[in-house]
């Protein structure tokens, strides 16, 4: 099963390091968030990624054309011309990045890598977030109850947009945040359907919104509850998390 990463915004809320690079590829411990959202859907052996790519798309694009060399020494015969890679510490991902446009939403980008995905379920995250939920569970949980959208939902002081749910875990409303809401909240970790693609209508689509909503209405939103831990990382301040947890050597979400 592919797993799709939006990736393509600007970043605007931790503009101190966007200005310069994806946000995507702000680094915790030395190696983007990208890398760290990757190796955790490695590790479950989901190896093959399409990244959605748009604002400064080539850093990205730079980063796995060059990742040997970043990840592995290197002998260069300046006399010959030639280089020799040792111990190699490559990883067996395929990785397939669209530029999917530099103002285009979210429910656009993910229509403008429909050739990629084909006609298969896949799973789909944003490119900002990590935590230790069990994929091979949501997975499960998707599969059975045959729905078009799984969505992973959390719990977190509330900024985000409120999803109302059913006992039985349907979806039953999604809008925005309201004052004095909870603090259920879509914590990316998705998995889609072939038929998610008849909701996704151009460019300017944000699937957060009409998408959503439509599913929503159709009774083909699912909702796996996740617990553990979960950290977005939309700000400074959520970053030096992030960063402290992986240098404490007890992040929730390195599994590998």
């Amino acid at each position: 099963m592919k797993v799709v990463i939006l990736a393509g915004g600007f970043g605007t809320r931790i503009s101190e390091e966007s200005h310069l690079k994806p946000k995507p590829m702000i680094e915790i411990g030395e190696k983007p968030i990208l890398w760290h959202i990757m190796k955790y859907y490695s590790s479950y052996g989901f190896d093959e990624f399409i990244i959605c790519a748009g604002y400064k798309q080539y850093v990205i694009k730079e980063f796995f054309a060059d990742y040997f060399l970043h990840n592995s020494d290197i002998t260069f015969d300046l006399q010959s011309n030639s280089m020799t890679v040792h111990n190699n510490n490559s990883e067996k991902w395929k990785v397939t990045v669209v530029d999917t446009g530099l103002n285009t939403m979210t429910g656009g980008r993910i229509e403008r890598i429909r050739p990629y995905v084909g006609n298969e379920p896949f799973m789909l995250t944003y490119g900002d977030g990590v935590s230790d939920v069990d994929l091979d569970r949501l997975l499960k949980f998707h599969n059975e109850h045959g729905k078009t959208a799984t969505i992973t939902t959390v719990s977190l002081s509330q900024t985000k947009g409120i999803l109302d749910i059913a006992p039985d875990g349907t979806v039953q409303n999604f809008r925005e945040k309201e004052e004095g809401d909870g603090a259920i909240i879509n914590g990316g970790f998705m998995v889609f359907n072939k038929e998610i693609f008849e909701y996704l209508h151009g460019d300017d689509t944000i699937l957060e919104q009409g998408p959503f909503r439509q599913l929503v209405e159709n009774g083909e939103m699912m909702s796996f509850y996740h617990d553990g831990f979960w950290q977005c990382m939309d700000t400074q301040r959520e970053k030096k998390r992030l960063e402290d947890l992986w240098a404490s050597g007890n992040a929730p979400w390195k599994r590998w």
